[in-house]
């Protein structure tokens, strides 16, 4: 069997292993045009604010994948021939396949506004991007951020820790609305405020202005007028969906796909950003543009195009991040559209949830600690642990497992409940049964 992989990045490494932990004779090729192939993508926040060494963020050696015993092209695909079973490359000989693999993930969505064409206005979609923004970043000079995520936050950081003056634009009245609560928000907007970092609120950019090619100034639609040697933006991601067209594969927002990764061509599958998969357990179809949902989706798919039939079951969400500093563990349902039957509590630093047994610590000492839970009738779906992280990997057991909480329900609900206690002893007494 001939399989072709299309992308470097985590979901094509892992179909990668996936085959080969069943198949170690067949052809693999991997085609990607990142000319650093593959490395971290979430260790770039960590590049840029200089804590880690560009070296740092290759997980895998030489010798890792020549065991994978696959071949490497660098270079573009421009069209996939279902029929002939070809794939169409730029500027170099066509390569067959019998089963493929799209994993060609998203990018970042352009700055659409008179002036984004000029030097310095950059985004954060690879790691040619974060060398390029290294590059412009001076001590002392001016920088413009525009967006409300985690990426935009990391590009604020990133600059500030290198010297620059940082002006944050936010479109509304507070970070991350659609994920954080207002308090939540307005720790981490404190946090920046001490780092320095001048927050905007309900500000969109008009028009960029430069001089010489280059950017010099953001003109807000409210008419201010912002100086600036470096703009850069994180206002969102889309699927790369050229290929996806091209062939003719059915597409919604992203290349749709079933349970097993499959798309509407039985000999072509989907992985990682680029693709929308089918859930099961919802019935419905959705899009992840997390590290690791991209990777167990590739594995999964490299499982499928093996010959193993194995379904990728979506779990909740589980994402672990840095906002302003702060180790911040975001689980399941937290955001907006929550159903009927949730229930939102949250408490800041009474909380004493120390020594827990099979806890994880990532980090310690801090003087915010925060835990948000929201309850459903029977089970957890949902947490924010903003700070010290020892409740992060108990509430990941319990929200993934759907355990029941029924016994502790009615503690978690009462007035100036301690819920982190009410959590921890739970946890304790349960594993010690187990």
């Amino acid at each position: 069997m001939n399989c072709v992989i299309i992308g470097s990045g985590v979901a094509g490494i892992a179909a990668i292993e996936a085959i080969r932990s069943l198949d170690s004779e067949s052809s693999i090729t991997l085609i990607g045009d990142d000319p650093y192939g593959f490395y971290s993508r979430p260790g770039l926040a960590y590049y840029l604010t200089g804590e880690l060494h560009d070296r740092a963020l290759f997980p895998r050696t030489p010798d890792d994948f020549r065991n994978l015993n696959f071949r490497y092209v660098k270079g573009k695909v421009t069209k996939i021939l279902r029929a002939e079973h070809v794939l169409e490359l730029e500027d170099q000989s066509p390569i067959a396949y019998d089963r493929l693999l799209i994993a060609v993930g998203a990018q970042a969505i352009p700055l659409d506004v008179l002036g984004a064409h000029l030097e310095g206005v950059l985004k954060l979609d690879h790691m040619s991007d974060a060398k390029l923004i290294l590059k412009h970043a001076r001590r002392g000079k001016t920088a413009v951020v525009v967006g409300g995520g985690i990426t935009a936050l990391e590009l604020t950081e990133g600059l500030r820790s290198r010297g620059m003056k940082v002006h944050y634009l936010l479109r509304g009245d507070r970070y991350w609305s659609n994920v954080l609560d207002e308090h939540e928000s307005k720790i981490i907007e404190h946090r920046l405020r001490e780092e320095g970092v001048t927050l905007h609120y309900h500000a969109e950019i008009g028009e960029l202005t430069g001089r010489n090619g280059k950017v010099n100034a953001a003109r807000l639609l409210d008419g201010q007028l912002l100086k600036c040697d470096l703009l850069a933006y994180a206002i969102g991601i889309r699927p790369r969906l050229d290929l996806a067209k091209q062939a003719g594969l059915a597409i919604d927002r992203g290349n749709l796909v079933d349970e097993y990764l499959q798309t509407d061509d039985p000999d072509i599958f989907a992985a990682g950003d680029v693709a929308q998969v089918y859930d099961p357990l919802s019935g419905r179809s959705v899009l992840d543009s997390l590290w690791t949902p991209a990777r167990q989706q590739g594995y999964t798919a490299g499982l499928n195009m093996a010959g193993r039939k194995t379904a990728y079951i979506k779990a909740p969400p589980f994402n672990v991040t840095r906002l302003a500093g702060l180790t911040t563990t975001i689980l399941g349902t937290v955001g907006r559209g929550r159903d009927d039957d949730l229930v939102g509590i949250a408490r800041g630093d009474s909380e004493t949830w120390r020594q827990l047994p099979h806890s994880l610590v990532a980090q310690t000492g801090f003087d915010v600690n925060r835990l948000r839970l929201l309850v459903g009738e029977k089970t957890l779906l949902g947490a924010i642990v903003m700070g010290d992280q020892n409740l992060s990997l108990p509430l990941e057991k319990l929200i993934t497992g759907n355990v029941d909480i029924s016994p502790i329900r009615e503690k978690l609900l009462m007035p100036h409940a301690k819920i982190g206690d009410v959590i921890a002893e739970f946890w304790s007494t349960r594993n010690s049964r187990n």
